[in-house]
C-alpha cells in the first residue's frame, strides 16, 4: 500500500475515532477479535490547546479560545505505533483511539477492523448528523421580505 493511501486512510479512521463515543466503539470492538496487547509510551495525558479561527473562513486568524483534549502513544507486540488526539477529558477512549491506530496499521488486519469497526462507526456517525439536520430542518422558519409580499 502507499504512503499517501494510508496516509488518507488513517486521517479517515482517526477522524472516526475522534468523533465517537467511547461506548460505541467498545461495542464495535466486542464484534472482534481482541486487539494486539499494547504498552503506553506517552499518557494518557489532558492538556489544553488553543483553537483558532478566521473571520469570515478566510481571514486574519485569532485565538477563539482553549479546548481541553486527551493524548494518548502506544506501541503494540506488532511493532506498530498509534497515538490519538480527542476531545475533552476521557483518557480511556483516547488510550483505545491510539491502540485501534496502531491496529489499523497492521496490514493484515487493518482492513478487516475498518470494515468491522471504522466502517460501522462512521455509518452511525452519518446517521446521527442525518437526524440532527433533519431536527434542525424542522424549526426553519422562512422570513419573507416586504418586498417579496409587494410582488
Amino acid at each position: 500500500m502507499s504512503n499517501p493511501d494510508l496516509i488518507s486512510r488513517r486521517q479517515r479512521w482517526m477522524a472516526i475515532l475522534a468523533r465517537a463515543e467511547r461506548p460505541l466503539i467498545e461495542a464495535r470492538l466486542a464484534t472482534v477479535d481482541p486487539l494486539p496487547s499494547h504498552r503506553r509510551l506517552r499518557g494518557p495525558e489532558t492538556g489544553l490547546v488553543m483553537v483558532q479561527g478566521r473571520a469570515g473562513g478566510n481571514g486574519a486568524p485569532f485565538n477563539l479560545g482553549e479546548m481541553t483534549v486527551t493524548r494518548c502513544t502506544v506501541h503494540n507486540e506488532h511493532g506498530l505505533t498509534g497515538h490519538a488526539y480527542i476531545a475533552g477529558r476521557d483518557a480511556p477512549k483516547a488510550e483505545l483511539a491510539a491502540a485501534l491506530d496502531a491496529a489499523l496499521q497492521d496490514p493484515d488486519a487493518g482492513p478487516r477492523l475498518e470494515r468491522t469497526v471504522i466502517d460501522p462507526l462512521a455509518d452511525a456517525l452519518a446517521a446521527a448528523d442525518d437526524r440532527l439536520r433533519a431536527e434542525a430542518e424542522a424549526t426553519r422558519v422562512d422570513f419573507f421580505t416586504l418586498a417579496t409580499m409587494r410582488s
